[in-house]
Order: structure tokens, then C-alpha cells, then sequence
């Protein structure tokens, strides 16, 4: 996944992205939220907006910092190609992706065999990314 974000931002004149450990724990906790409580939102599952989830992970000790997310999931599998379409056919997403703010990503991934709520008890793999700069 990080490669092909990348390889878009090359093509795009952009710098690559580097990958973040905090940015992907804040990536996957989302993720895993969204499969146990059934929900598909930025927004945490308490109804918190997703960059204060973020930001308390990476902005401790920043100066100054930003943060995006994408989200997208599909049942029964999701793959980083189809991932990387779906973004690309969203204004909203392929702007986040093609940001030249951005420096770094956190990518967390999760699937289930059966997801209450918006999934339907289906399965599903759902995919958070958490892009970020700090200053």
C-alpha cells in the first residue's frame, strides 16, 4: 500500500511518504474499532473527531502538526490495488494521497470473518490510513 501511495505521489512530482509506526498504531486501532462495533466513520466509535484519536498518538512534542485519513473497506477482501482505485475515484481521498503536505503515513488493516452493524455480519477488510506532517 505504501508503495503505491508512493509510486502516485512520484508520478505527481511529490516527495514519497514515510512510514510512521504512530500514525499506524492510530491507523489500526480505527480500523479494529470499526470491525468490533460495526461502524464505518472517521469519527471514533465514542463520536470523537478522528484527529483528536490521531493527534493523541503523534503530536505529542510537535511543534506544530496535520493530520488526514482515508478509509475505505470491502467485503469479502480488499486488496492495495483496489484500495488505491477506490481512493483514486475520490476527489476528497486522492487529494488526502496526493497532498504535498504530507510527510509521513500510518497504514492499519484489519479483516474479519463477520462484522456486526454496516457489514452485515459479513466479512470484511477494512482499511485506515492516517497521514500527517510535524513541525
Amino acid at each position: 500500500m505504501l508503495a503505491g501511495i508512493n509510486d502516485l505521489r512520484r508520478k505527481a512530482g511529490l516527495v514519497p511518504l514515510k512510514a510512521s509506526s504512530t500514525l499506524g498504531a492510530a491507523a489500526f486501532e480505527q480500523s479494529a474499532s470499526m470491525a468490533q462495533h460495526g461502524f464505518f466513520a472517521h469519527d471514533s466509535y465514542g463520536g470523537s473527531p478522528f484527529w483528536k484519536r490521531v493527534a493523541a498518538r503523534y503530536a505529542i512534542g510537535a511543534g506544530s502538526w496535520s493530520v488526514g485519513e482515508n478509509l475505505v473497506f470491502r467485503s469479502p477482501q480488499l486488496n492495495a490495488q483496489t484500495a488505491l482505485q477506490l481512493w483514486l475515484q475520490s476527489p476528497e481521498h486522492r487529494s488526502n494521497m496526493l497532498s504535498p503536505v504530507w510527510r509521513e503515513v500510518g497504514l492499519g488493516a484489519v479483516h474479519v470473518a463477520s462484522a456486526p452493524g454496516v457489514y452485515e455480519g459479513r466479512a470484511v477488510t477494512i482499511l485506515t490510513a492516517d497521514f500527517g506532517v510535524r513541525h
